[in-house]
């Protein structure tokens, strides 16, 4: 078996505005990256002519996440057709149909299928957000507390999923922000007169709290090289704005490409298992050590 990489993301685009580079490097170097998205976006906000030209908002951002698992060769995409659950405290929390609602009522639905993709595809490093969900977005928090706990249950035997095997992966990083390059941002922000608390198109992005909620960095990863495929694939995402003000990573996508190389060229990692002995970098590898 091949190198094996699984991504577990909320919606369409935080495959290609989060970690567009990291896929591309990946896949080129010849690993199989698999994506679960357990949404379908369907709270995002999209172009009043895009409104008109399809019935859901939901078909637009499938379309979209199509696109750019195509542009980066992720192979498979399991879709888990949640709804979107908006930011947190919002109505649409208590959509009994929403990721949220469901991984606060019914935990153990989404367990079980992470744990059987997980199981299915055999990853040796599996992805995820870290502990706030990057920007708190309560999506991201769910998918991330149920891959975490997925991770340690695929190889349990004693975790029974019918049609399954016990498959334990080796690796679990969670997905980190440039924080050094965000608090300048921050600052010149600031500066400006924005209020950081209030940020975003809704003005329902606290960055203050993304600062507050950075974890340790162990492994830092070289993606200069995967640019244009990272650019091409957040460009299949028309609907949220290219990744211009789209979540943490928005103002990067607003850089011109030169900069943005310069402050996003390397990719970081908080890694959570195996837990590195002290808080510094220590890998540029997520496959380093692995079987």
């Amino acid at each position: 078996m091949g190198k094996r990489l699984l991504i577990a993301y909320a919606h369409p685009d935080d495959e290609s505005f989060g970690s567009g580079g990291l896929i591309a490097k990946y896949v080129a170097e010849g690993a199989q990256v698999g994506y679960i998205c357990a949404t379908n976006g369907d709270m995002g906000t999209i172009p009043l002519a895009m409104r008109e030209q399809y019935s859901e908002v939901s078909e637009v951002r499938l379309a979209e996440l199509d696109c750019a698992a195509q542009v980066l060769g992720l192979d498979p995409v399991y879709r888990f057709g949640y709804k979107d659950s908006g930011m947190m405290n919002s109505a649409s929390n208590q959509d009994p149909d929403s990721l949220w609602y469901g991984w606060q009522n019914h935990p153990e639905t989404l367990l079980k299928r992470v744990v059987d993709v997980i199981r299915d595809f055999k990853p040796q490093v599996v992805v995820t957000f870290n502990r706030y969900g990057g920007y708190g977005h309560p999506d991201h928090i769910a998918i991330q507390q149920a891959t975490t706990e997925a991770f340690a249950l695929a190889g349990d035997a004693s975790y029974l999923v019918e049609g399954t095997q016990p498959y334990a992966p080796q690796k679990l990083y969670y997905a980190s922000i440039p924080g050094r390059m965000l608090k300048l941002y921050l600052r010149w922000m600031t500066l400006r007169g924005h209020d950081i608390r209030h940020m975003g198109v809704n003005k329902d992005l606290d960055y203050q709290a993304v600062i507050d909620h950075l974890e340790p960095i162990h492994t830092m990863i070289d993606v200069g090289a995967h640019f244009d495929t990272w650019d091409r694939a957040a460009d299949c995402h028309v609907s949220q704005g290219r990744g211009r003000g789209s979540g943490t990573r928005g103002y990067l996508a607003s850089l011109p490409k030169p900069i943005r190389r310069l402050v996003s060229g390397k990719y970081g990692l908080t890694r959570i298992h195996p837990q590195p002995d002290h808080d510094r970098i220590d890998e540029n590898d997520i496959f380093v050590g692995a079987r």
